[in-house]
């Protein structure tokens, strides 16, 4: 699923021009915005539910929302990458309910090492490296929902505070209090290898 970066400053295809043509009428424009938000909240949702398919549903029901009713998006409350990853969350959520499974931990691409391993790893440091990562994502998956999700949006994508806050529509200091509680679950689940996958 290809994914793309914001444009170079073109005038034409920053967010303020983009949302003017959209809500004239312009379907283009529409595109072009998905093309820049589309990959931070697949990401997102990906690292909440650990599923590449509920994550792309997901991501495309935001997008489906957003394009419905592009107006119920308000600069002033927040970035448009922040409406839209709200809105995925409460599609996952609605999808959890429905469902009321509890999701696999995502495996990765096995031909690929992971970048954290380095350039040339060596085939010990790689095996170490990816029992690592696999120990980490189960028990981020461990963590219970509110948890995982202030530790994905804050650590994991490296929003600020407020933005995070208003994704997973809290208080502040409630979003501070969860990312505190689950970086410490995290690090007692890893140092008494619960984390591990089976």
């Amino acid at each position: 699923m290809p994914f793309f970066r914001k444009p170079a400053d073109d005038p034409d295809q920053a967010l303020p021009g983009l949302m003017a043509r959209l809500l004239g009428g312009d379907t283009r424009a529409l595109d072009l915005i998905y093309r820049q938000e589309s990959g931070a909240v697949y990401r997102y949702a990906l690292a909440l539910c650990g599923n590449p398919a509920w994550a792309a549903d997901a991501m495309q029901d935001a997008f489906v929302a957003f394009a419905g009713r592009p107006e119920g998006w308000d600069a002033a409350r927040g970035s448009l990458g922040a409406y839209l990853a709200g809105t995925a969350r409460y599609a996952l959520l609605a999808r959890w309910r429905e469902a009321r499974v509890h999701v696999e931990v995502p495996q990765g691409d096995e031909d690929e090492p992971p970048a954290e391993c380095g350039a040339h790893p060596s085939p010990e440091s790689l095996l170490v490296c990816a029992q690592d990562q696999a120990q980490v994502w189960a028990a981020i998956h461990a963590l219970p929902w509110a948890f995982r999700e202030a530790l994905v949006l804050v650590d994991l994508q490296e929003r600020p505070y407020a933005e995070a806050a208003r994704i997973a529509g809290v208080e502040l200091n409630t979003l501070r209090t969860r990312l505190h509680r689950a970086r410490s679950r995290l690090a007692a689940l890893l140092n008494a290898g619960q984390g591990v996958a089976a």
